[in-house]
């Protein structure tokens, strides 16, 4: 930070903050974050002068879109094809051994 720029925040708004957020940080800890928030406002701050009401907001820099293809029912397996690598099985269905106990 130069000196002709202070930071936009003090030590005591940083300790406010620190203390509304019930985090305890030592006053080292404190100076180093008012710096470090400080930096982080200015770089927002020259983010909004170029933001203008012409240059619409991105979530990515490339435009995401959606590939879709069509829906289309395909072959699918026999019961007992399904079923040929089941370690038990209950007529023509998965048997699978209760997990939750005698409760249910």
């Amino acid at each position: 930070m130069s000196e002709s720029n202070p930071s936009p925040l003090d030590v005591a708004q940083v300790a406010h903050l620190a203390n509304l957020a019930r985090i305890a940080l030592t006053p080292e800890e404190i100076e180093k974050l008012t710096g470090e928030l400080g930096v982080i406002i200015e770089s927002i701050a020259k983010v909004s002068e170029v933001a203008t009401p012409d240059v619409p907001s991105t979530s990515h820099p490339i435009r995401l879109t959606n590939v879709f293809r069509p829906d289309v029912p395909g072959e699918t397996l026999t019961v007992e094809e399904a079923l040929s690598g089941a370690p038990e099985r209950d007529g023509d269905r998965f048997k699978v051994s209760a997990i939750l106990g005698e409760e249910q």
